[in-house]
């Protein structure tokens, strides 16, 4: 398998890999992925039908020995340092999508920001701002 990936790809290897973190991708997960590649200026001129195909490929990775460790190193080393905190913030809002974070996902993102290298400003501006966004009544 080809290792080189664009920046959108490893984006959404991050989205998929937080939402595949508890076993189950959920609908709204993959709605928050979609809605994601749609809107974020970051995927402008990105075809949709990569969403798949980058999808496909990133559970493979996560099939080989060492898949997780695999995966993040080759995210870490697609993604321009200024693109971690973007990284972050996708993978917090695919895992708030579905309003119950379990202890697979906390544990995913602790691996991420550890990866990055974020700083806990950050992380909280980031978390705090997904946990805004997503609050219902």
């Amino acid at each position: 398998m080809n290792k080189d990936i664009s920046i959108q790809e490893a984006l959404i290897y991050v989205m998929v890999i937080m939402s595949a973190a508890d076993s189950s991708m959920t609908d709204s997960e993959l709605a928050s992925i979609g809605e994601m590649v749609k809107t974020l200026p970051v995927f402008e001129g990105y075809d949709q039908d990569g969403i798949l195909i980058a999808a496909q490929r990133s559970s493979e990775v996560l099939q080989e020995p060492d898949g997780l460790d695999t995966i993040l190193t080759l995210i870490a080393e697609t993604l321009p340092r200024k693109f971690y905190d973007t990284a972050y913030a996708v993978a917090v809002d695919v895992a708030a999508a579905d309003l119950n974070l379990k202890q697979e996902e906390l544990r995913l993102l602790q691996m991420l920001r550890d990866r990055f290298g974020l700083d806990k400003l950050t992380v909280a501006a980031i978390e705090r701002g997904a946990q805004a966004r997503h609050r219902t009544m």
